[in-house]
Formats: structure tokens, sequence, C-alpha cells
């Protein structure tokens, strides 16, 4: 059971992790790495964007390797938390609102198209500043209306 609540835990907190690193790091610091995603058409396969499921990934393989070589402790489930968190950025992210992979085309859940319409605010701002809505899988309660 505590693993579980340690990864359900992980989990929610990545949310918030997500949310200050797209705001003050994506839009910040590291705006050369993230400027591509906010082109309208992407040139390549790739976008220099990608670089940040590397940088949230090492953590993820660190604690899987401490988690099992400490015989399944709860750096295993840290790392578990986190790397679910970046498959559902990844589905919900690349899949469902950019399409980069033609998986899911339509639907009519409110809470995803809630979160297609966070998103598309904030892709309107093509660059770094006057930015809304940074967070993934938690939008403000206005985009769930239709």
């Amino acid at each position: 059971m505590i693993s579980f609540l340690i990864f359900l835990g992980v989990f929610l907190f990545m949310e918030c992790v997500t949310w200050l690193t797209h705001k003050y790091i994506m839009h910040g610091l590291m705006w050369y790495f993230h400027a591509d995603h906010h082109q309208p058409k992407y040139a390549n396969v790739f976008e220099r964007n990608d670089i940040f499921f590397v940088i949230f990934a090492i953590p993820s393989i660190v604690l899987f390797y401490y988690g099992v070589e400490g015989g399944m402790n709860y750096l295993f489930f840290l790392g578990l938390g986190i790397t679910f968190y970046g498959f559902c950025y990844f589905m919900i992210h690349d899949v469902l609102i950019h399409q980069r992979f033609k998986w899911f085309k339509n639907t009519n859940n409110k809470y995803l198209i809630g979160l297609r319409k966070a998103h598309k605010v904030h892709h309107k701002h093509l660059g770094k500043e006057h930015g809304e809505c940074f967070g993934m899988l938690f939008v403000p309660f206005k985009y769930y209306k239709i």
C-alpha cells in the first residue's frame, strides 16, 4: 500500500514540477530548446523541445536502477511515478493535442477536450512571454465548458 501511495504522490507532484519547469525553465532559461515547439509547423520529425523528455527520463532511470538494486525499495516507486507521468504527458501532449502520432484523432471526452483547449490557448503565444496554461493534466475548469 505504501508503494502505491509513493507512486501516486509522485505522479501528482509531477504536475507541479511540469508547471514550474514549463513556466520558468522552458519559457525562461532553456527557451532555445522550447521555441521550435511554439511554431505552427514542425520542420522535422523531432524538435529541440524533445530534449526535455530525455532530461525527465534521467532521474527515472537512476531511481529505477537504485530501486531495483536496493531490493525494490521506495526509489523504484519514485521512478515509476515519474515514468507513468511521462507516459501520460506523452499520450496527452504529443499524441492527443499535437497529433505527432495519428492514433486518437477524435474524442468527445470533456476532460480531453478541455486539455486541448487550454493547450491551444498556451500556444497562441509564439514567444516566451505572456504565456498561460503551463500545466498538462490539470488545467483551469473554464476550459471544460462546452
